[in-house]
C-alpha cells in the first residue's frame, strides 16, 4: 500500500507543478487581456469624442453649404445687382464648403467604422477575459484538492467520494457567486460610474462656455445617477449577507425578502409563522434564509405561478419550512435525476444544504398541480438563542 501512495504522491506532485504553471500562464493571458481592454476603452472613448465633434462639424458644414448654394443661385440670376466678382466669390465659397463637407463626411464614415470595430474588439476581449477567469477558477478548484494531505488519498478515495463531490459543488458555487457579483458590479455600479465620469466632462465643457443653466440641470441629473448607483451597491451588499439577519433575526428578514420578491415579480405571496418564534444559530438562520431564497427563485424562474406561500413552524426540537406555489409543476423523480448531473445549484443544492443541517426535505409536485417543498431541520434547547 505504501508504494501505491508514493506513486500517487509523485503523480499528484507532477500534476500540481503542471497546473501551477498553467495557472500562471492563464493569469498572464488574463492580465494582458485586461491591459488590452483598458487601452481599447481609452481609444474607444477618444474615437467617440472625435466622432461627436465631426458629426457636429458636418451638420454645420451642411447648413453653411446649403446657404452658400442659395447665395450662389441668387447672385447668378441677378446680373444687374451683382458683378462678376460677386459671382466668383460666391462660387469659390460654395466650392470650398463642398470640398470641406466631403472631407469631413469621409472622416465621419471612417470614425464610425473605427468605433464599430473597437466595440467589437472590446466585446471579444471581454469574452476572452471571462473564459480565462473561468479556466483559472477551474484550475484553482483542482489545485485545492490536489494540494491537500496526500498521505490520506487512499482513505479519501475509499470513504469520502460523496463528501468530495459536495465539496466540489460548494467551491464551484462560490466561484459562480463571485462571477455573479462581478457581473452585477460591472453591469450596475461600474457602468453608472463610467457614465457619471462622462457626464462630468460634459459639465466641465459647459462651464467653460458659461452655460450655467445647462450645468445646473446636468448636476441635478448626476445627483440622481449617484443615488441610483448607491442603491444598486446597497442591493448587492444585501444579497451577499442581509445585515437584518444578524440584527433582527430570520423572520423579519424573510418578511422583507418576500415583500421585495412580490414587488419585483408581481406574484402574490403570503408568509405565516406558527409556534413560539426563537432565534437560531447564525449559520442555521443563514441556511434557512438561503433555502427559502432558492425555493422562491426556482418558482419564479421555472414554475410561472400566480401565488407563492411560505409557512414556518417552530416546534420544541424542530423547525418546519413549507413553500408552496400554484405553478406548472413537474415530475419530481425526473427533475432530481437531471439535477444530479447538472452544475446548477438548484434543487440538489437545497437538498445538500438541508443535509448539512442534518435535516430532511420532501418535494411534492405534479404537472399543472403546483409544487410543495417541506423542510424539517432539527434543533435543541442549546441551539436556541433567546
Amino acid at each position: 500500500m505504501d508504494y501505491r501512495i508514493t506513486d500517487i504522491d509523485r503523480v499528484i506532485k507532477n500534476a500540481v507543478l503542471v497546473m501551477e504553471e498553467s495557472k500562471y500562464q492563464v493569469y498572464e493571458i488574463c492580465e494582458s487581456a485586461r491591459k488590452e481592454l483598458f487601452a481599447l476603452g481609452q481609444e474607444l472613448a477618444q474615437v467617440l469624442r472625435e466622432a461627436a465633434e465631426i458629426i457636429e462639424k458636418v451638420d454645420k458644414l451642411e447648413l453653411d453649404y446649403r446657404r452658400a448654394r442659395i447665395r450662389l443661385t441668387e447672385v447668378s440670376r441677378d446680373f444687374i445687382r451683382y458683378k462678376e466678382e460677386d459671382i466668383k466669390i460666391a462660387y469659390e465659397k460654395a466650392t470650398h464648403l463642398q470640398l470641406d463637407l466631403m472631407i469631413f463626411r469621409e472622416k465621419e464614415v471612417y470614425l464610425k467604422a473605427r468605433r464599430n470595430d473597437l466595440q467589437k474588439r472590446v466585446r471579444n476581449v471581454e469574452q476572452s477575459i471571462e473564459r480565462a477567469e473561468t479556466i483559472a477558477s477551474q484550475i484553482n478548484v483542482v489545485l485545492e484538492y490536489l494540494s491537500g494531505d496526500l498521505n490520506q488519498v487512499t482513505r479519501i478515495l475509499e470513504s469520502a467520494k460523496n463528501r468530495q463531490q459536495i465539496g466540489l459543488k460548494i467551491i464551484l458555487a462560490q466561484e459562480e457567486e463571485r462571477k455573479r457579483i462581478a457581473r452585477e458590479i460591472h453591469d450596475g455600479p461600474a457602468q453608472s460610474l463610467a457614465n457619471i465620469v462622462l457626464r462630468t466632462e460634459i459639465a466641465e465643457r459647459m462651464l467653460s462656455k458659461q452655460e450655467f443653466q445647462l450645468v445646473q440641470e446636468e448636476l441635478i441629473d448626476l445627483k440622481g445617477q449617484v443615488r441610483s448607483g448607491l442603491e444598486e451597491i446597497r442591493k448587492i451588499i444585501f444579497n451577499l449577507r442581509p445585515m437584518a439577519l444578524d440584527d433582527l433575526g430570520l423572520i423579519p428578514t424573510l418578511r422583507k425578502y418576500i415583500q421585495d420578491f412580490e414587488e419585483k415579480s408581481k406574484i402574490r405571496t403570503t408568509f405565516d409563522t406558527f409556534g413560539k418564534e426563537a432565534r437560531l444559530p447564525s449559520a442555521m438562520e443563514a441556511g434557512v434564509y438561503r433555502m427559502v431564497q432558492e425555493a422562491y427563485s426556482n418558482a419564479f424562474k421555472h414554475a410561472n405561478p400566480s401565488y407563492v406561500s411560505l409557512e414556518i413552524t417552530f416546534q420544541a426540537q424542530m423547525v418546519k419550512i413549507v413553500v408552496k406555489d400554484n405553478g406548472v409543476g413537474f415530475h419530481v423523480d425526473l427533475i432530481e435525476s437531471r439535477a444530479k448531473h447538472s452544475t446548477h445549484f438548484g434543487l440538489i443544492g437545497m437538498r445538500e444544504r438541508v443535509e448539512l443541517l442534518e435535516g430532511r426535505m420532501e418535494i411534492e409536485s405534479a404537472i399543472n398541480e403546483g409544487t410543495k417543498i417541506t423542510i424539517h431541520i432539527p434543533i435543541n434547547a442549546e441551539q436556541r438563542k433567546e
